[in-house]
């Protein structure tokens, strides 16, 4: 599992040890480069068993490193080693591995039995063995229903979702997986998050990358964060969510009185301003979230006030990367 949270430096790395008990993923000293262009710098850190959300925004080196782990691209220094074997020297650990790219290319004219039933031949398996294959993984992602229908006629969602049960074929230790929440809709978001969050409990290792905050936070609370290449902070979301929650941030309540709510909640302790944005909107600042979040309940209840959304526009990815980077207001 990950350490503790730590911020702009690299964790301790363990002594190596005897490959039996060697981390699922050891990456040391790891960087990617393209000219002048660093992709990835110094990376260094050990995963192993449950989920683990890879954060970032666009361009942090999340594709790179999957690639990197998936032995796609060769790194231009540092090493890699999957369950205490080097990859570039001994490809045997990608028997373990199941993997979702994060593009879609698919063939469409295909069912979702057949192709994976058709790669599964591919990798070894007998055509008896890859159709029991299919239908394990099918019925697992929650598709057996449909397991017949041509893939051109599946909605995102469930594209993804026949990714993911190709990435299962053969039950692997390590499944890494790209973006897979990206483009669906809410309801599909919701059951690929309960495949992802089922594989952690059952004791596989999993990879998530996202530049969404509250999706990894609704898979996980085990985090890595990417920025600009370099490993900005690793351990536990509540760990960075405790520090935020002690800097200046913005709630956003929609309600059909903003003026009459302001006076409910301008005597809360936490709160050092007010903004009227609309006829409908009122802002709050806080310098303590989750005070300002735990007092705002009864404050609504006791003025009888009609609330419609609360929203915190600070309390997302960029934020975060805001705090750490700087530590100035959010």
């Amino acid at each position: 599992m990950m350490p503790d949270f730590h911020q702009e430096g690299q964790p301790e790395v363990k002594e190596w040890v005897p490959e039996q008990e060697a981390p699922v993923i050891l990456i040391e000293n790891l960087s990617k480069t393209y000219g002048k262009i660093h992709a990835l710098s110094g990376i260094t850190l050990a995963l192993s068993g449950g989920v683990t959300g890879i954060l970032g925004m666009n361009g942090a080196g999340k594709s790179t490193l999957f690639k990197i782990l998936m032995g796609k691209l060769k790194p231009s220094s540092g090493q890699v080693r999957l369950f205490g074997t080097n990859p570039w020297k001994n490809p045997a650990p990608y028997s373990r591995v199941g993997f979702v790219p994060e593009g879609e290319k698919m063939h469409d004219w295909m069912t979702a039995h057949d192709f994976i039933s058709t790669f599964a031949r591919l990798d070894g398996l007998t055509r008896d063995e890859a159709k029991l294959e299919a239908d394990r993984v099918l019925d697992f992602v929650g598709l057996a229903d449909v397991a017949h229908k041509q893939i051109g006629r599946f909605s995102k969602g469930m594209r993804q979702r026949t990714k993911i049960a190709h990435s299962l074929v053969n039950d692997p230790d390590l499944i890494i997986l790209d973006e897979p929440l990206q483009g669906c809709d809410p309801l599909a978001r919701t059951t690929i998050m309960n495949v992802i969050r089922e594989l952690g409990r059952m004791g596989r290792t999993v990879i998530v990358s996202s530049h969404i905050l509250n999706e990894i936070e609704r898979i996980t609370e085990q985090i890595v964060i990417l920025h600009h290449g370099r490993l900005l902070a690793l351990g536990n979301l509540h760990a960075i969510r405790e520090r935020l929650d002690n800097i200046p941030h913005r709630i956003e309540i929609v309600t059909d009185g903003p003026k009459d709510l302001a006076k409910s909640v301008i005597d809360i302790e936490s709160v050092h301003g007010i903004l009227f944005q609309s006829d409908s909107v009122l802002s709050v600042q806080t310098h303590n979230l989750g005070d300002f979040h735990n007092k705002l309940p009864q404050a609504i209840i006791d003025g009888g006030h009609k609330v419609i959304s609360i929203d915190n526009p600070d309390d997302d990815l960029e934020s975060i990367l805001g705090y750490l980077t700087s530590g100035s207001r959010l």
